[in-house]
């Protein structure tokens, strides 16, 4: 069975509000080659149903099912779980327009040199936007060459997770997702940056970003600004 050129790495935990309006928006990409794989961190809600509704209709979606463990293990678990080269990373609760794959794939096609293309993001719903995750994002996607990235990259981080998309083989070869006791996603630039991987942004809003109390920003210590400031100093010696 051939492999798809595009894996979409998604974990979900207790995503049932947000899940279905996710899905539909990955379902409508205009790239003709892609999966889901959809990993459930242990969800206790109606998660788990959503995913087998939605994969009986369209078998590009892989819900695959785990105990709680957590987001470091649920994506390690997904990584592995990708058929295809190229991953690009969606949470359960975000939106991505339909050129998203696409484009960010024709990308990395194009630029061999380049490991990781993220995008430009948009905050939702306006209303509930917090003053400082406008500023952020503001400031990220202002961020668009590679050597701006580099530059900035010690100030906060620098690319929107749910907005990349990646060589599989890259991540692999720096020992996947790993667990500091900081953001596993600022770990993972800062270590690309350290063998000096080759970043982009695309030009366009690729990602509408949910912002809203169960984000992990919002409830994980690991998002704390003790813990950046400590994955800051790590990497800095």
């Amino acid at each position: 069975m051939k492999s798809p050129q595009v894996s979409v790495l998604m974990p979900c935990f207790n995503a049932a509000d947000t899940l279905p309006e996710t899905l539909d928006s990955i379902l409508a990409q205009t790239h003709p080659d892609f999966e889901i794989i959809a990993v459930d961190d242990g969800s206790a809600d109606d998660t788990a149903s959503i995913l087998q509704s939605y994969a009986a209709q369209d078998p590009r979606l892989q819900p695959l099912r785990l105990p709680h463990q957590g987001i470091i293990p649920t994506l390690n678990a997904g990584l592995e779980a990708c058929h295809a080269e190229f991953v690009a990373r969606m949470d359960a609760d975000d939106l991505s327009p339909p050129q998203r794959l696409a484009a960010q794939s024709h990308y990395l096609d194009e630029h061999p040199e380049v490991g990781l293309v993220a995008s430009l993001v948009e905050g939702f719903p306006q209303s509930e936007l917090r003053g400082g995750f406008r500023i952020y994002i503001e400031w990220l996607n202002s961020l668009i060459e590679n050597e701006a990235i580099y530059r900035e990259r010690f100030v906060e981080s620098p690319l929107a997770h749910p907005s990349v998309m990646f060589r599989k083989s890259l991540v692999q070869e720096l020992g996947g997702y790993q667990e500091h006791g900081w953001a596993e996603d600022y770990d993972l630039w800062l270590r690309m940056a350290e063998i000096g991987t080759r970043f982009a942004k695309f030009p366009e809003v690729l990602l509408q970003w949910r912002d809203h109390p169960p984000r992990l920003t919002r409830t994980d210590s690991r998002y704390s600004l003790s813990n950046f400031l400590r994955a800051k100093a790590h990497y800095l010696m």
